[in-house]
């Protein structure tokens, strides 16, 4: 397909998925703004989940100084997709053509958030201005809209995660004085405005703000961090409950949130003309412990900020869930301002009855048993050589000794680059890209290629020997997009270059002219 075709696709209804297959370090250099990165190296991990239906049609975007295009082409017509089409010419070919691109990732949703704020004039208030409040003792709450794990690493003193989706919910407990002021902050700028509006959106009386560029943003103001808090918001009571439910009903009916019975949505489920996604909007913990089939997780707050890790079918139909109804419904308002055109709440919430328990995930390969454990290698390491098939970022911090580390989609290479090993043995965080990536080894060398039990994790979890930085690599490190705060040095600058970009972004979009956001009166 050519570049001008696949524009025209952007801004109609049809149903599609545009996928950019390099790994996401490369793709956050410049990628189209609707393009969801799938590396091929980690395509089968990926790819069920954010493409569910087979028939989907199918472009796939790279760029022209590698094969990864035809490479995932016929990756994704063994794994059983039957409508699969390359843009012509890569990502050197949209660029010539004058259209956008942009550097990131993420970007619809941070997009999104920046015109949240440009559209509704979020209040926020600066560093300087939240930390003379602390110092004066004013009757606040400062709430975290991150997921736990990212408030954990650093987090504002005093403040209390509630991740975006439970602000609505949970808020009514937390700060039950209407005089309370509420300042919501994320890492950055974007969940930090959309939390802060959605407590206004939803009416709650306090006075609410969102704190201006979050903890990177209160970081470069000079101020200390907190670090390892285990600060949570409790469940609502009875009072809160009723409280989130007029919330959430305010909300539903300004920006026209409808509802979908069990029985349509188990229809919707049997359609293979059409894709839609079945999305748990409560939290990890709450999933896991039940969650209705054919449902998987994505955190509300979440799914706003990074809508294209859920979601990789461009205009397909969404279904949200949660157990009452609140957490769905803020949600479902967000996604309808980004322009999702079929957004649905689960009428009646999650039924006790049908619940199973448990993670859920779609592999689309078999996954060959790794045989090797880590004490068994241990016992025996000088006799093999070790290859990391996992994040680059924590291959960094903490990998195998003596392993060498590279990218699946440059395997070949790796294995080329051994010197005469008796045998290899594959690893990764979890084992299973490297248990995927076993029959690719076994293809390309003579020698017994095996994989470790449990991965990287694994080893790690027995306290065994490890070793940091890079010791022996193949190809650039190219895999991961680092956030501001995990590169090892100049982190202040990457801070205000990513905060600078993130404004920037509402003028990029409007000359981009492919979203779709909504702004409601």
């Amino acid at each position: 397909m050519t570049p001008q075709e696949i524009k025209d696709l952007l801004t109609g209804d049809t149903e599609f998925a545009l996928i950019d297959v390099r790994e996401q370090g490369r793709f956050s250099e410049a990628h189209q703004l609707f393009a969801v990165c799938i590396p091929l190296s980690r395509m089968e991990l990926l790819v069920g989940d954010l493409i569910p239906r087979f028939e989907t049609p199918i472009i796939v975007v790279s760029d022209t100084e590698d094969d990864f295009d035809m490479r995932a082409v016929e990756k994704l017509a063994r794994l059983g997709y039957i409508n699969v089409d390359l843009m012509e010419g890569g990502i050197t070919a949209w660029a010539n053509e004058g259209y956008e691109l942009f550097s990131g990732v993420n970007v619809p949703s941070k997009a999104f958030g920046e015109f949240v704020e440009h559209t509704y004039d979020t209040p926020r208030l600066e560093a300087a201005e939240v930390k003379a409040m602390l110092d004066e003792g004013k009757d606040m709450v400062i709430v975290d809209s991150r997921p736990f794990e990212e408030y954990h690493r650093m987090n504002i003193p005093s403040g209390i995660d509630m991740p975006g989706a439970e602000l609505a919910y949970r808020i009514h407990d937390t700060a039950p004085d209407p005089e309370t002021f509420v300042i919501v902050n994320c890492a950055g700028r974007t969940r930090s405005i959309i939390g802060a509006q959605s407590l206004i959106n939803a009416g709650i009386p306090n006075p609410v703000a969102a704190l201006k560029d979050g903890t990177m943003g209160w970081h470069l103001a000079g101020f200390d961090l907190e670090h390892g808090s285990t600060r949570s918001a409790e469940p609502p009571g009875t009072d809160g409950t009723e409280k989130a439910l007029a919330a959430s009903e305010r909300v539903a009916r300004r920006f026209g949130v409808e509802a979908v019975s069990h029985q349509t949505a188990l229809q919707w489920r049997e359609d293979h003309s059409r894709t839609t996604f079945f999305l748990d909007v409560r939290s990890p913990e709450e999933f896991s412990a039940g969650h209705l089939p054919h449902f998987s997780n994505a955190p509300g707050g979440q799914l706003v900020q990074a809508t294209d890790e859920y979601i990789g079918v461009k205009n397909a139909r969404l279904v949200l869930a949660d157990d009452i109804g609140v957490r769905a419904t803020m949600t479902a308002s967000w996604l309808i301002q980004m322009g999702w055109q079929e957004v649905f709440v689960l009428d009646g919430g999650i039924e006790p009855e049908s619940l199973v328990s448990g993670t859920h995930g779609s592999i689309l390969a078999d996954v060959p048993e790794a045989k090797v454990t880590p004490q068994e290698l241990n016992d025996s390491f000088d006799t093999w050589s070790i290859i990391d098939l996992g994040s680059s970022l924590l291959h960094d911090r903490q990998h195998i000794p003596g392993a060498l580390w590279c990218t699946r989609s440059r395997l070949k290479e790796a294995i080329a680059a051994l010197d005469a090993p008796p045998r290899i043995l594959l690893t990764s965080e979890d084992a299973r890209l490297a248990c995927l990536a076993l029959p690719e080894a076994r293809a390309v060398t003579s020698v017994p290629v095996d994989a470790l039990a449990g991965g990287t994790n694994a080893w790690i979890e027995d306290g065994l020997d490890t070793a940091d930085g890079f010791e022996r690599t193949v190809g650039p490190l190219d895999d991961v997009w680092y956030k501001p705060y995990e590169h090892r040095g100049a982190q202040e600058k990457f801070m205000r270059d990513y905060l600078t970009w993130e404004v920037a972004l509402v003028e990029q979009i409007e000359r981009d002219g492919t979203t779709q956001f909504k702004a409601f009166d």
